[in-house]
């Protein structure tokens, strides 16, 4: 979610996690958590200062940085590549079925794939940096990777209907 504060405060797992105890928390946890007694750690600003300027901003920083929560990123680029699997795989079959060969059928999964991120982008709203960290993640991400399962339901496909 964009333009909400991330809450820094959180040091350990979550309340219902059954290792609750500080101990299990890990090193680092128990660093961040150390009072810092150096000069410098004086002239730092404190988590929550930190975060109630982020609160104040709306959510960005001073140099308007968006910020992109990790989960919510990771969703949405499995979401893409998901979708990019699933569209590759019907593609391959329609492909073999109408008997595409050679570079008929690769100029057919590139403009599928064309298709599917103008979809994407439709689905976006034309808000790329809402949803995504760059304009790569819709146009390209998994298109290479989705070329394996086109060819191989092409193949497959194709032998089926055309050959036996």
């Amino acid at each position: 979610m964009r333009g909400e504060p991330l809450n820094l405060d959180h040091l350990g797992p979550p309340p219902s996690h059954p290792n609750t105890s500080p101990r299990t928390w890990g090193r680092a946890a128990q660093i961040a958590a150390a009072p810092h007694t150096d000069s410098a750690s004086k002239s730092r600003p404190k988590r929550r200062d930190f975060t109630a300027a982020m609160a104040a901003t709306g959510g960005t920083s001073s140099a308007d940085v968006p910020i992109i929560q990790a989960e919510n990123l990771t969703s949405n680029v499995r979401s893409i590549l998901y979708s990019r699997t699933f569209l590759s795989i019907i593609a391959g079959v329609v492909a073999g079925i109408w008997g595409f060969t050679g570079l008929t059928g690769f100029i057919f999964y590139f403009l599928i794939m064309m298709v599917a991120s103008l979809g994407l982008l439709a689905k976006s709203k034309f808000s790329v940096h809402t949803y995504f960290d760059s304009w790569s993640r819709i146009l390209v991400e998994g298109v290479f990777g989705g070329l394996m399962s086109f060819v191989l339901f092409w193949t497959f496909a194709y032998d089926i209907v055309h050959i036996f």
